[in-house]
């Protein structure tokens, strides 16, 4: 496609043009709206009326301006493209209707308001995404001129007969009725067979599903796989040995509700579902962006969300903790309250361009990376689409997003936003520790007057002449012994001065300046449409909304509004995300979009009775856990049926449990454990650089070490440099959330896994540990199919192991006397055999 300059040299004719900016159009949807001057329908609706009521009659003076300046200026520049002949994006200009009506956003010309008017805005070269004419910025008088026209009402022979056309924008009742926008009510659950055993309702909503399709489910999974599958399930490590053991020898009937139980009690519980959540909460250690800075304390956030996790806390509170924590009644529990700053680090853990030298486009753009967050992780809503216009899809007008902009700009994200800019921190200091940094201080101090009276002391013991001035270098007259004594004060004072306790602090918000927002036409700061008081989406809230505060940013409501039992997302949004990090799909497969442009539920009357069960049960998530897993449906075989898989391939039924292979951390975190050298500390950071520290950046320079035996949750997650493992695994971006990764098979991750020195050093390590345990081969052999698979060896298998590693054995190896090292070739014997079973498909799939 050519660029702009080069169409311009060859003269183009007006469809060439067009055909130009409609290839644009296709490609980048944001230059086409600064093409076309579009902006919100929704906020063209309102700089229509406003239009309509200040158009008065211009005097006879005004209107000569208009024919002998302005027309002319318009006609020469500006008729080509958008005349009578052509209309680029279906916006006039030459005439006053077609100017206040506008192109396919809303209207260019907003009478008495330049700054409000998209063409003033474009012709100024204000907007480095919106400049008219595109070959040529106009003369600074011929701007001036257009800028004065606007000023006094944009006066036109037409002023007082026409009026815009309105568009139509956002229809709030039509949108209410898609399903998702509609509180759940909980649907009667389908009577379940004579014949069945289950009376779980999630089973008799599937069952009655599959009767329809006329479907037959496979039977239960055998013990060793649902053991296996429910321990990598719900803490992300393989069961050991003496648990499977122990499972299968319990034969009561609630065998597995005990091995849920001490699964959803364990506190690796917390991390395995906590990095679920971080996808969701785009976690990262690192900005990412222009200045790849250290979050040095993002990990307080990531130990909240595990610890929350651990502890069961409702997922109402767990939200309004992160939205608004800071403006919660902690009264004098000075640990709770701390725990709550740090929640709110959700709102602060996006990307941003900390060099961005247009101070109001950052804050705006930081405001914007917030709404789409909230909007897509806990609303399943894509909110972010109406910053420039409204909701192309979405009953979500321009004006419902800058309602919640104003929320979200009145709250402070940020300390400064000078280049480079930083984020807020707010202290979570302790009683202890703000006394330990007093008690230092004043060791500083009385230093400091130690040195003074030592000084002091030497000065008086100096003779000089009456009225002689003191000489600078005075000290160097004090006698050798005090010398070395002020020497030995200072040093000690600049020790002190260097251990200075640090307070800790950790990323967060609060409350800000206190104010609406007006609507940003095309989505940007320079151009100003109308002011929107601060608000939820209208759709969304069907009781007319009571004013927000006027002392406060109204987090606290909005959170308090999304939780609240009659919402229609929040619950359901959840419960989906639940199923689909048990089953590897959502019963709404888009998990990140539930508006008109997602999927359907393939089960709808199962999602809305989850949503109410998850509220009735006070928000538990491991509630929600113990009643999927204990239904046949979560513990069903993951085996084969022709019939079925020809009537539903994709297993929309779940005639069968699918086969997953395991994400990026659990594969890692596996070979650790079996290993034996898996650190199973819980929390804390494992950056090697300051916080606000450069990390990775145009250098390439990457401080950031791997080597490390923690549980995966704790690997630094660099954005723009992602452990490499982790990308070959199909780990999160880190800079958008994504609750719904992607899975594929490439060569690369077989290649790691054969030949990556992590692999290695671990296989190692498995085969010490076997070799050093007390056993036969046979014994270390069954042991490690047990660890690795979950299960022991076939007669068969067991046969080629050893025949395996017999042969590997004679390859003998030399060392530098030429002597035979038997125990070495017989510990690389092993590694080879525990490298080619964690190879196997079986070892990184649940079953």
């Amino acid at each position: 496609m050519p660029d702009f300059n080069s169409l311009k040299r060859q003269n183009p004719t007006p469809g060439q043009r067009r055909r130009f900016v409609e290839s644009i159009s296709r490609r980048v949807s944001a230059s086409a709206l600064a093409i076309a001057l579009v902006f919100s329908a929704g906020a063209a609706a309102w700089s229509a009326d406003d239009a309509a009521q200040k158009v008065v009659r211009p005097t006879a003076e005004q209107i000569r301006f208009f024919e002998k300046t302005i027309r002319p200026l318009l006609a020469k520049y500006c008729y080509e493209c958008h005349g009578a002949d052509e209309q680029e994006s279906e916006l006039r200009l030459d005439s006053l209707a077609g100017m206040l009506t506008g192109g396919k956003g809303g209207a260019s010309v907003v009478p008495g308001k330049p700054k409000s008017s998209l063409l003033v805005t474009a012709v100024g070269y204000r907007d480095n995404e919106l400049q008219m004419p595109p070959d040529e910025k106009l003369s600074d008088r011929q701007i001036t001129d257009l800028t004065r026209w606007v000023e006094m009402g944009a006066p036109h022979p037409d002023s007082g007969k026409v009026a815009a056309t309105r568009r139509s924008g956002v229809d709030i009742e039509q949108g209410r009725k898609h399903w998702a926008f509609q509180t759940p009510v909980k649907p009667k659950v389908p009577r379940s067979r004579p014949t069945t055993s289950s009376r779980q309702p999630i089973d008799a909503f599937i069952l009655a599903a599959l009767e329809k399709a006329e479907l037959k489910p496979l039977g239960p999974a055998d013990k060793r796989t649902l053991i296996r599958r429910a321990t990598f399930d719900l803490i992300g490590l393989p069961p050991t040995p003496s648990e499977i053991d122990a499972f299968l020898a319990d034969k009561s009937a609630g065998a597995f509700r005990r091995v849920v139980d001490r699964l959803l009690d364990s506190p690796h519980y917390g991390e395995r579902w906590g990095r679920h959540w971080l996808d969701v909460a785009r976690y990262a250690d690192s900005n990412g962006l222009d200045e790849n800075v250290a979050h040095g304390n993002a990990w307080r956030y990531r130990d909240y969300v595990v610890k929350s996790l651990n502890d069961d806390k409702p997922y109402n509170e767990f939200l309004v903790e992160q939205l608004a924590g800071d403006l919660l009644d902690s009264g004098t529990d000075v640990s709770r309250r701390n725990n709550r700053l740090i929640a709110t680090g959700f709102l602060v853990l996006g990307p941003k361009v900390l060099a961005e030298v247009d101070e109001g486009k950052m804050e705006m753009d930081i405001v914007d990376e917030q709404i789409d967050t909230i909007g897509r992780s806990l609303m399943g809503l894509t909110l972010g689409c109406a910053r420039c216009h409204d909701h192309k899809f979405d009953p979500i007008g321009q004006d419902d997003y800058y309602g919640l902009a104003g929320i979200f700009k009145s709250t402070r994200t940020m300390e400064h936003f000078k280049k480079v800019a930083r984020w807020q921190e707010n202290s979570i200091a302790l009683p202890a520790d703000t006394a330990r940094k007093k008690k230092h201080e004043q060791l500083i101090s009385d230093k400091k007057r130690q040195i003074e009276a030592r000084v002091a002391s030497a000065k008086r013991a100096l003779t000089s002449p009456a009225g002689e001035k003191v000489p600078q270098d005075i000290e160097k007259r004090f006698p050798q012994q005090t010398q070395l004594e002020l020497k030995t004060l200072r040093d000690e004072l600049k020790q002190l001065e260097k251990s200075v306790p640090v307070m800790p602090t950790a990323m967060g918000v609060v409350d800000g300046a206190v104010a609406h927002t007006a609507v940003h036409l095309r989505g940007s700061h320079l151009t100003l449409g109308d002011v929107v008081p601060r608000r939820f989406p209208r759709v969304l809230s069907v009781e007319n909304q009571s004013s927000l505060p006027d002392m406060s940013s109204g987090r606290l409501e909005f959170a308090r509004w999304l939780t609240a039992p009659s919402h229609p997302l929040a619950a359901r949004v959840m419960v989906n995300r639940i199923w689909r990090w048990h089953f590897g799909k959502g019963l709404v497969p888009t998990v990140d979009n539930f508006g008109l442009q997602g999927q359907q539920p393939t089960h709808p009357q199962l999602l809305d009775w989850l949503a109410v069960r998850f509220v009735e049960e006070g928000w538990s998530l491991k509630a929600m856990h113990r009643l999927i897993m204990l239904s046949d449906v979560y513990q069903r075989s993951s085996g084969f049926s022709p019939r079925n898989d020809t009537a539903d391939q994709d297993n929309q039924f779940y005639w069968r449990y699918d086969i997953r292979r395991l994400e990026a951390e659990v594969i890692r975190d596996a070979l650790l454990a079996l290993s034996g050298t898996l650190d199973r500390t819980l929390g804390g950071s494992l950056l090697e650089v300051k916080n606000r520290a450069y990390l990775f950046d145009h250098t390439s320079n990457d401080k950031s070490s791997y080597d490390i035996r923690r549980r995966s949750i704790y690997v630094p997650v660099i954005r723009n440099h992602l452990y490499d493992m982790f990308q070959l695994f199909d780990y999160t971006d880190a800079s958008v959330l994504n609750g719904n990764r992607d899975t594929s098979t490439i060569a690369p991750q077989a290649l790691f896994l054969m030949n990556s020195q992590l692999v290695a050093s671990l296989t190692t390590a498995m085969a010490k540990r076997l070799l050093e345990a007390e056993g036969t081969r046979e014994g270390r052999i069954n042991q490690l199919f047990m660890e690795a698979y979950g299960r022991q060896p076939t007669a068969d298998e067991l046969n080629r192991a050893d025949v395996f590693l017999s042969r590997f054995e004679k390859l003998t190896v030399q060392d530098k006397d030429g002597t035979k090292d038997g125990a070495d070739s017989t510990q690389q014997a092993w590694q080879a055999l525990c490298q080619s079973v964690i190879l196997s498909s079986e070892f990184i799939y649940v079953r």
